[in-house]
């Protein structure tokens, strides 16, 4: 039986007969991150769709925690212990940060709607854990200053973080990560980037990540999988990838041997 976490087999997506992904296969091991890279269009985002359930695959199956299936709901996947980011900021921009982090404990609660309506049974000592839940949330990711403020105002490495604690809000195993650090400058994809780290040691979370920058896929990640044009070119630890012939010549643009600079976003 397979050890991995997370296992895809000879998955294959396309849309209206285009194809958007050709008969991958790849298995990310408990405890690690794993990076997608490649060119924009290469199919990374359809590919973290298919794992939380977003695309149903036309072949292929994915095997998550030991039971395969040809895909997962979205709910189901989120039930199962898997969160999500988004490319593009998906906040409730009009809420606070605090709020915005509870709502990614909305799974966790168990009291029924009419308990939480009029704050009975369950409901007031539920709520207490949740909010002690999200604080810890805010805390890991030193946003406390910014609880109360509304996330529409904050800057956009802010929002980034905030978009980061509510998946992380959900307490999940498996963490996947579209593009965390797009747009970002130097000093805030460090940061990031630690707190990515700090993610996966200090909570054992595994984590599948989106990435151009590829200075920070080669110094964050354990392992490396590069699609070009919807299939898998390369899979493998950072140093192999780095100096995989067709990878240089597919995404890294550098001669062979020379050092890769960072892909834009």
């Amino acid at each position: 039986m397979s050890s991995a976490l997370l296992e895809l087999q000879h998955i294959s997506l396309a849309f209206q007969g285009v194809k958007a992904i050709s008969d991958i296969s790849f298995a990310v091991a408990p405890g690690e991150i794993c990076a997608l890279i490649g060119p924009n269009g290469a199919g990374k985002s359809s590919l973290l769709n298919v794992i939380n359930g977003v695309y149903r695959p036309q072949q292929g199956r994915v095997r998550y925690d030991g039971v395969e299936r040809r895909g997962m709901r979205p709910h189901e996947a989120a039930r199962r212990g898997i969160a999500r980011t988004f490319q593009n900021i998906a906040l409730f921009k009009d809420m606070s940060v605090l709020d915005n982090l509870l709502s990614g404990r909305n799974l966790k609660r168990r009291a029924s709607w009419l308990e939480q309506a009029l704050r009975l049974g369950r409901a007031p000592r539920e709520d207490d854990r949740q909010r002690e839940a999200a604080e810890r949330v805010l805390a890991f990711l030193r946003i406390q200053a910014w609880r109360d403020a509304i996330v529409g105002t904050l800057p956009y490495g802010l929002q980034k973080r905030v978009e980061l604690g509510r998946a992380l809000a959900a307490e999940p195993r498996l963490l996947l990560l579209d593009e965390p650090m797009a747009g970002m400058n130097a000093q805030e994809k460090a940061e990031m980037s630690r707190f990515i780290r700090d993610i996966n040691r200090e909570l054992g979370t595994t984590v599948v990540l989106i990435e151009h920058d590829i200075g920070v896929v080669m110094s964050l990640s354990d392992h490396v999988v590069v699609l070009d044009y919807g299939r898998k070119i390369a899979d493998g630890t950072p140093a192999a990838v780095r100096h995989d012939p067709e990878v240089i010549a597919a995404y890294l643009g550098t001669p062979a041997g020379a050092a890769p600079v960072a892909a834009s976003a």
